[in-house]
C-alpha cells in the first residue's frame, strides 16, 4: 500500500521532519537539540507544530510515498514526537484547567440539542451553505474520515470485559460489518467523488490548516498512549454523542445543494448508526471502563472536553473565513484544488 506524497514544511520543525523523512536521516546530536529547543518556542496551536506532529503520527498509519517504513520506530523521531506531544498536551490541559472532571458533568451539555443553533457550523451548512463550502468542509474532514475509526481501534487491546465487547461492536459497524463497500472511510471517499473532490488518502493535507490538523492529532495522541486510554474513550464517546444531530443537518445540506446520492448517504448513514452507538458507548464502553477502572473518570471527562475545545476552534476558524468571503483552506487550495469562493459560479444552492 502506497502512502500519500510528502508535503512541504510550514516552519522549522515541520521542515526538519520533512527533510528527515525524505532523506531517511532523522536529526541527531546538535540538530536534535536544536529541534527540542524549537519545540519549546513553538506555538502549541500553530501550523508548524501541528504539521510536524501530523507527519510523525502518519508513520503509524499508511506512511508516505518513498519514506522507509522502519522510520516509524526511529528513536530520534520518537523523541521529537514526544516533545511535540508534551507541548500540545500541556496547552490542552492549561486551556481546560477548569473543565469538568466527571463523566456526568462533561457529557450533560451534549445530550440536549441547544435551542439556539446560531453558532452551529452544520446548521449553517444546512440552511445557508453553498456547494463550494460543502466541498471545502469535505476536503478538510477527509484527513480523518478517510481513516475513520482507525485511531480509536488502538484502545481495544487496552480494554476488558463490557468495555471491550462494546467497543469492538461499534468498530465492527464503522468498518462495514464485514462488507468492504460499507466501510465508513469508503463511504466518505464516495462522498468526495460526488462532490468532485479527489478521494485519494491524504490528498488535502497541504490544504489543511492547524485547527483541522489538531483535531486529527488529538485522536492519534490519545490512541498511541496507553496512559491516555480513558481520554480516547472520552473522545470517542463525545464524537458518537454529537454525531447524529450534526449528520442529520449535513445530510439535508447535501440534499439541498444537490451534492449527489453518495454525499447524502454518508451522513444519512451516520444519523442512524451513531444514534445507536451513542447509547452503547455511554452505557457499555464508558460504563464498563469505569466499572473496571474508576480512577479513569477524570481522563474520560478530559477527552470529551478536549474534543469539544478543538471542534469549537475549528468551527471558529471556518466561520471566520467564510464570513470574510475567503476559503477556510490554506491559500494554495483555491488555486490547485478548484476550491473556495472563487469557484462560486454555478455552485450555489
Amino acid at each position: 500500500m502506497t502512502g500519500p506524497a510528502l508535503v512541504e514544511g510550514r516552519g522549522a520543525l515541520s521542515r526538519a521532519v520533512v527533510e528527515a523523512l525524505r532523506t531517511g536521516r532523522p536529526p541527531a546530536g546538535a540538530a536534535a537539540d536544536a529541534d527540542a529547543a524549537a519545540v519549546l518556542r513553538a506555538d502549541p496551536w500553530g501550523e508548524d507544530l501541528h504539521l510536524a506532529l501530523y507527519l510523525l503520527y502518519e508513520l503509524h498509519y499508511r506512511g508516505f510515498e518513498g519514506v522507509p517504513a522502519d522510520l516509524e520506530w526511529d528513536p530520534e523521531l520518537l523523541r521529537l514526537r514526544r516533545a511535540l506531544e508534551d507541548r500540545f498536551l500541556h496547552a490542552l490541559r492549561t486551556d481546560l484547567a477548569d473543565a469538568p472532571r466527571t463523566v456526568a458533568e462533561a457529557f450533560e451539555p451534549l445530550l440536549v440539542e441547544p435551542v439556539d443553533l446560531g453558532g452551529s457550523l452544520s446548521h449553517y451548512l444546512e440552511t445557508e451553505g453553498e456547494l463550494w463550502q460543502l466541498r471545502e468542509y469535505a476536503a478538510l474532514r477527509s484527513l480523518y474520515h478517510l481513516k475513520e475509526a482507525d485511531p480509536h481501534a488502538w484502545v481495544i487491546p487496552r480494554l476488558t470485559g463490557r468495555a471491550k465487547a462494546a467497543m469492538v461492536a461499534i468498530e465492527y459497524d464503522e468498518f462495514g460489518a464485514g462488507h468492504p463497500e460499507r466501510i465508513h472511510a469508503r463511504l466518505f471517499a464516495d462522498l468526495m467523488a460526488d462532490l468532485g473532490l479527489d478521494p485519494a488518502y491524504g490528498r488535502y493535507l497541504d490544504r489543511a490548516p492547524a485547527p483541522l490538523l489538531a483535531t486529527v492529532n488529538l485522536m492519534s495522541l490519545f490512541g498511541l498512549h496507553r496512559v491516555l486510554r480513558g481520554a480516547l474513550v472520552g473522545h470517542f464517546a463525545c464524537v458518537e454523542v454529537t454525531s447524529s444531530p450534526g449528520s442529520r443537518r449535513l445530510a439535508k445540506a447535501m440534499r439541498r445543494c444537490g451534492a449527489g446520492p453518495a454525499a447524502e448517504h454518508f451522513y444519512a448513514e451516520h444519523v442512524e448508526a451513531d444514534a445507536v452507538h451513542e447509547q452503547v458507548v455511554r452505557r457499555e464502553v464508558i460504563g464498563g471502563l469505569l466499572a473496571d477502572e474508576p480512577a479513569l473518570e477524570p481522563d474520560i471527562a478530559f477527552g470529551c472536553a478536549a474534543t469539544v475545545l478543538l471542534e469549537d476552534r475549528l468551527a471558529d476558524h471556518i466561520r471566520a473565513a467564510w464570513q470574510e468571503g475567503r476559503s477556510a483552506l490554506r491559500p494554495a487550495a483555491e488555486v490547485s484544488a478548484g476550491l473556495g469562493p472563487r469557484e462560486r459560479s454555478g455552485q450555489t444552492c
